[in-house]
Parts: structure tokens; C-alpha cells; sequence
């Protein structure tokens, strides 16, 4: 069984998950209909992708 030879501080161990948290959320403006949406992601309100019409039109 493995058993640790030295504590782990505190201080040590929040320095090794210094990179475990989540980044937020990034968002583009839409070339064609300025909204916002993510990265690699159909715009919903226009329904295209990468300048091709994946999807209908969504009317608000």
C-alpha cells in the first residue's frame, strides 16, 4: 500500500491545483449578425456556421 513519506502543506498543494479551476466562458461577436456566441458553435439566431446555414432562422 502507498503510504506518503511527508506531510503535503497546504501551500503545496494549492500549488499544484493552481490550474485545476474553471476558466469562464469565452464569447465572439458574429461577423454577420453581431451577436454573441461561443467559439466553434452554431449562432442560433442566425443558424449558420462557419458562414454556411446549418439550421433555420429562430424569429424572436
Amino acid at each position: 500500500m502507498a503510504v506518503p513519506k511527508s506531510k503535503v502543506t497546504k501551500s503545496k498543494r494549492g500549488m499544484r491545483r493552481a490550474h485545476d479551476r474553471l476558466d469562464a466562458a469565452s464569447y465572439v461577436e458574429d461577423k454577420q449578425s453581431g451577436n454573441l456566441r461561443r467559439n466553434h458553435h452554431v449562432d442560433l439566431k442566425s443558424g449558420t456556421y462557419n458562414g454556411r446555414q446549418v439550421l433555420a432562422p429562430q424569429d424572436d
